[in-house]
């Protein structure tokens, strides 16, 4: 998924639903289907939940040592990572979130060739 720069009005046209991607993923699957910025924040977006589930789970798991180390470190981890996300979105960034977004469960459609007139 990396190395695809949209165009600079697909961001500004979904920039707001990138951001949203991230609060509820399946937005801008609605939403804008056809905006490779938007699917690509809803993709990083579900990663992180998907994240998120696979932490408490096995934070709610183990006892004790899932009660008082991976539920507070694993939902650090993810608030982190959820603000990494937003604030790449909001400064208009195609970019993986660390550890987990490079994986690609929503596939963005492709990106359309820029063509100018200059």
């Amino acid at each position: 998924m990396s190395g695809h720069q949209p165009s600079k009005k697909d961001i500004d046209d979904h920039k707001g639903l990138a951001i949203v991607a991230y609060i509820i993923f399946f937005i801008p699957l609605i939403a804008a289907k056809e905006s490779y910025y938007a699917m690509y924040h809803a993709n990083q977006g579900l990663l992180l939940l998907i994240t998120a589930i696979i932490i408490n789970i096995i934070g709610s798991a183990i006892p004790i040592i899932g009660w008082l180390l991976i539920l507070p470190l694993g939902n650090l981890f993810v608030f982190v990572l959820w603000v990494i996300g937003i604030l790449n979105a909001a400064k208009e960034e195609v970019k993986p979130l660390p550890l987990i977004g490079q994986y690609e469960i929503i596939k963005p459609p492709e990106v359309e060739e820029n063509v100018s007139n200059d």
